[in-house]
């Protein structure tokens, strides 16, 4: 079938497709030549490109053309290519914004105020908590979340806009018809209900450490900025606000002790000019004007212990334990308590959330 007989969305996907057509040659050939049917029809004509990469556009692959066009054909999935007036418009002002972006969810959401939320995937559990609830409480007020879905910091991020009632988005480094971790299968149902799945990659794309990378300018280019929660030394955390930071867009992030791995990350971007934040409302007296959203009406806070008074040995347990862990023998020895009591203390303090057990017979407190 001739390329000039194509649907125009279909020309798209039909260069996107081409073996070894990479993003930036694609989008020196549309400089060139205008539009992808242009392409295609004057593939005779081309020069500069590969034999393989010629005779891929010269016979481009229909039937799995018709196939992501067959994947497209419901009502809350699209192709927004950038010459879409949908394309969202922060995305399209970065260096090397996608040519294509497939989406499925609310489309609109793409072109709504956000701020990006990532870090470790192995986050400590106060890390885990601070994720949450600052997503939780920034989605009620407005925002929209913007992560990658990937386990730690990122899933927890998208839970707590949807907690809230509010929007998220899930930028993947696969193909839509994939979910990758697979354990976010349900969550990223829950994400298309309230919000979108994007990527840049074709149906069928699995995961490769190469993708994600490019995946992060997109999650950062997003958003009106980009906030760190955990994250080590080196991390893709720190790629995606190195890539804000040359976006020019705000980066936040998030302190903590020196004697967390996963702090380090935090305080070297601090060093380079990103924002100390200790709380979500920080975030909002720099965002809050221009995206236009405020504090909610009703603060979400994590719950301060509550079925027993901080007196007494619990008093005396909360003065030697911190956010650092510290192993339960030394606790012992620092609070002047006896085992038993420490360790039926803590057994409750765990069941109420706000102490966690960490291997090692180490605690640390999670809550306020």
């Amino acid at each position: 079938m001739k390329a000039g007989k194509q649907d125009k969305i279909a020309c798209w996907i039909a260069l996107q497709r081409v073996p070894g057509l990479g993003p930036v040659t694609l989008t020196r050939l549309l400089q060139q030549h205008g539009s992808p049917e242009s392409v295609l029809n004057q593939s005779r004509h081309l020069s500069g490109l590969s034999e393989k990469v010629l005779d891929g556009i010269r016979h481009p692959d229909w039937q799995q053309v018709e196939a992501d066009m067959a994947w497209l054909d419901h009502d809350d999935r699209h192709l927004i290519t950038i010459e879409d007036k949908r394309y969202p418009p922060l995305l399209r002002e970065i260096t090397d914004p996608p040519m294509m972006l497939y989406v499925q969810g609310d489309v609109s959401l793409l072109s709504q105020w956000q701020l990006a939320v990532v870090g470790s995937r192995s986050p400590t559990p106060s890390g885990r908590n601070t994720a949450y609830d600052f997503s939780r409480y920034l989605a009620s007020g407005g925002l929209t979340i913007t992560s990658g879905l990937a386990t730690g910091i990122d899933g927890v991020a998208h839970q707590g806009a949807l907690a809230a009632g509010g929007k998220t988005i899930a930028v993947v480094a696969t193909g839509l018809d994939r979910v990758y971790p697979a354990q976010h299968r349900e969550l990223a149902h829950q994400i298309v209900e309230q919000g979108a799945m994007v990527s840049e990659y074709p149906l069928g794309t699995s995961p490769r450490p190469e993708l994600f990378p490019r995946r992060n300018r997109i999650i950062s280019g997003l958003s009106l900025g980009t906030l760190i929660v955990e994250a080590a030394l080196k991390s893709g955390s720190l790629i995606t606000a190195r890539m804000a930071m040359e976006q020019a867009r705000e980066v936040f992030a998030i302190p903590g002790s020196i004697h967390n791995p996963l702090s380090r990350g935090c305080h070297e971007l601090i060093r380079e000019g990103a924002k100390l934040v200790e709380t979500a409302d920080d975030i909002l007296e720099e965002l809050g004007a221009l995206a236009r959203v405020s504090a909610p009406e009703t603060e979400i806070e994590a719950e301060a212990s509550s079925s027993h008074e901080k007196d007494g040995d619990y008093r005396i347990l909360f003065e030697h334990l911190g956010f650092d862990p510290i192993p339960i023998d030394k606790l012992i020895e620092n609070s002047g308590l006896t085992a038993d009591a420490v360790s039926s203390m803590l057994l409750l303090l765990e069941l109420e959330g706000e102490v966690t057990s960490l291997p090692g017979g180490r605690y640390v407190r999670t809550g306020l």
